[in-house]
């Protein structure tokens, strides 16, 4: 499945890698957006495999931030 960005924004922060396992739960990344930071969290555990977003990078609201099998 994928992860879709809330809220449009910039990345600042990104806290796995592709190939990586992770736990349902477990930060994946941070967007900003008005002052605001927003933690993108794993909906389950998986594999990460996809991350089509560095840092600083600006997102728009239900783009895809990140990939999961």
């Amino acid at each position: 499945g994928s992860l879709k960005a809330p809220m449009p924004g910039s990345v600042v922060e990104v806290m796995v890698r592709v190939g990586q396992q992770v736990e349902s739960g477990q930060p994946l990344l941070k967007l900003e957006a008005m002052k605001m930071e927003h933690l993108i969290c794993a909906p389950a555990a998986g594999t990460v495999t996809a991350l089509p977003f560095s840092v600083g990078d600006q997102v728009e609201v239900g783009c895809p931030l990140l990939e999961m099998s």
